[in-house]
């Protein structure tokens, strides 16, 4: 099989590329295009453009502009990045008939800023929050308003290969929760900060529970989805388990030989000491707070269903120690 791979040089393109070649053909294309080993050839988005990117089977859209965190970036960043490069190189799928399958890298943000009950399901109204989701619904919604547009009047957006327009082909639009492996932590760069250093966790009363998704989950779906004949649609993604961030200092103490230092102070407290950050404008604030102590599941239910599986192949605690191990020189 022929895949292109777009964001090719990036975390997951790299990863992705390890793992599906051989025996497929892989093909790159980013905003730079250097020779890189497992790829017959990396074009650039001008190449797309001047007709030179050859027939593929199957394509895996990852480039766009991350999630950031320091907030820095313009908003027209977002959708110039995120939205329109998936309009260009959907539209260039939809017009080569060899190309029977599209994956599409979305997001969880996408869907929902915050989780409402027990866990996020496809079965979910977006509301994204910031230019970064905004940007990703949009487009999201440009790829199901040229294959499904039916689709776009149902509140969840779902679609089928039924709602197809377009004969032939698969899409699958994927909503991933955060991706980490050896090599890219991820947004855990707080946490193993502060978890490296010896500093304790103060927030060791509070028992949220939070969804991430081990590099080596992501493979073996994306090859699932160019191997199988799963149906159209959109996908969540994350571990099988949902860990706390109090699990989640363990492991990383597990991960560098240190011991745990959590500090159970009551959730009243430190509620109050973020009122007083809010007025003092001090790192921990009400808003930090929440973002700490939240819950934030995600259903990975359909995307199992659809491929066949029971479980998934790494456990969200082993492939979060092979991640900080990494990072740890270990």
């Amino acid at each position: 099989m022929k895949v292109l791979i777009t964001g090719v040089h990036g975390f997951v393109g790299s990863n992705l590329v390890t793992y599906l070649a051989p025996p497929n053909e892989i093909y790159g294309l980013d905003i730079i295009a250097p020779e890189k080993e497992g790829v017959v050839k990396t074009y650039s988005w001008d190449d797309l453009d001047a007709g030179k990117v050859p027939e593929v089977d199957a394509i895996i859209h990852l480039a766009g502009k991350a999630h950031d965190t320091k907030n820095q970036s313009a908003a027209d960043v977002y959708f110039k990045v995120n939205t329109g490069l998936t309009q260009k190189i959907f539209d260039w799928y939809l017009a080569h008939p060899t190309a029977k399958k599209f994956i599409q890298f979305s997001t969880v943000k996408s869907a929902a800023d915050r989780v409402e009950g027990d866990f996020l399901t496809e079965e979910c109204i977006p509301t994204p929050v910031g230019p970064y989701g905004e940007s990703k619904i949009a487009a999201e919604n440009y790829i199901i308003e040229k294959f499904a547009p039916e689709a776009l009047r149902r509140p969840f957006h779902n679609f089928t290969d039924e709602d197809a327009v377009v004969d032939g082909k698969k899409v699958y639009i994927m909503r991933p929760c955060m991706i980490h492996g050896p090599g890219n932590k991820g947004n855990l760069n707080l946490l193993y900060g502060v978890v490296s250093k010896g500093i304790p966790w103060p927030l060791g009363a509070f028992e949220n529970r939070r969804s991430f998704t081990s590099i080596g989950n992501l493979q073996e779906v994306i090859k699932g989805l160019l191997t199988k004949d799963a149906p159209s649609g959109i996908y969540h993604m994350g571990d099988d388990e949902a860990l706390s961030t109090n699990e989640l200092i363990e492991v990383i103490c597990s991960a560098l030989g240190k011991k745990a230092h959590i500090w159970n102070i009551p959730r009243g407290l430190m509620n109050g000491f973020a009122k007083i950050g809010d007025v003092l404008r001090l790192p921990l604030n009400s808003q930090r707070m929440q973002k700490l102590t939240e819950n934030y599941v995600v259903s990975n239910a359909k995307i199992k269903a659809a491929l066949g599986m029971t479980e998934m192949p790494v456990r969200a605690k082993d492939g979060l120690r092979e991640t900080i191990k990494s990072f740890a020189g270990k």
